[in-house]
């Protein structure tokens, strides 16, 4: 059985989407439609805008999601058993499995890049990936850390490889005790807030908010979701679980784990970059996995 991934924040690149925009005309028209939603040109910043400009997040967010579903657009989803998204891939993957509408979700991809930059500004924090670590010993860290202030694990993205987030100076001290808790290597991350933190709780409030006008339904296949790391479909379930993916864990690994247990054999990463196929190679290396990209990516899987 295969699963259709898609990837989330950090993958975006200059140029992303526009090979497929000149040779697709459907996606022409998606990211002609994306921009009028919007009120500005996401796929003029896609093509063209600088790296600085794309790595704002409420830039980077409606740009992965519409690169993403872009792809999946043009798929036949015949035969794709599950799916699952990394944090903001999380909305791409909802409406791939028909939870969401196209134009509600990038309305709301947009909105929640918005609120998770304000609560960065508002709550200044920052997050660090940690490298050979056991996630027990990762608790071990952030107990003793967590004096410094608020800091929580972020994303569990495979055996071995934990972020971390929350507080300036938590984070910091994390870093610096990181070694003696068996950290391979501890490094900041240039990011613009304290993601799956409860620093974006401001965030998680006005999204919850948001999202009481959008129409979710229930999907068509499951989607395993980040905040639980179990394949859902009720759509109350989807709802709440969204709400609270903004404050907790990316349950990566977990998620992998919980999908090869269901059958899961093949892995297919829709979107810019291969950050999730190295991932889940690391996470169970007796599955495979491939990656749709670029317009000669889709005319080969085609």
């Amino acid at each position: 059985m295969k699963a259709f991934v898609f990837p989330g924040q950090g993958s975006q690149y200059c140029g992303m989407g526009r090979d497929i925009f000149e040779a697709f005309p459907a996606v022409k028209e998606l990211m002609r439609k994306a921009d009028e939603i919007l009120g500005f040109s996401i796929s003029n910043i896609m093509f063209t805008g600088s790296e600085e400009e794309l790595r704002q997040t409420r830039y980077t967010q409606p740009a992965i999601f519409l690169h993403s579903i872009a792809i999946a657009s043009l798929l036949d989803s015949e035969g794709v058993a599950m799916t699952a998204g990394h944090s903001l891939g999380e909305y791409s993957a909802l409406c791939f499995a028909g939870a969401i509408s196209f134009d509600d979700a990038m309305r709301i991809v947009a909105r929640r890049g918005e609120l998770m930059q304000n609560a960065g500004q508002q709550n200044p924090g920052t997050m660090a990936a940690l490298i050979g670590m056991q996630d027990s010993a990762v608790e071990n860290l952030l107990a003793e850390a967590s004096s410094a202030g608020v800091v929580q694990a972020a994303n569990f993205n495979s055996p071995g490889q934990v972020v971390i987030s929350g507080d300036v100076a938590a984070v910091k001290k994390a870093i610096e005790l990181a070694p003696s808790h068996g950290a391979r290597m501890a490094k900041e991350l240039v990011v613009s807030g304290a993601f799956h933190s409860p620093l974006m709780k401001p965030a998680e409030e006005q999204l919850a908010a948001a999202l009481e006008n959008v129409e979710i339904r229930d999907s068509r296949i499951p989607v395993c979701m980040n905040a639980v790391a179990m394949p859902v479909t009720a759509a109350p379930e989807i709802r709440k679980n969204l709400i609270m993916q903004l404050t907790s864990p990316v349950l990566w690994t977990q998620s992998i784990e919980s999908m090869v247990g269901n059958g899961i054999r093949e892995f297919i990463e829709i979107g810019p970059q291969k950050v999730l196929q190295g991932l889940i190679k690391r996470i169970d290396k007796s599955v495979t996995g491939s990656g749709i990209d670029t317009a000669e990516d889709i005319r080969r899987f085609i």
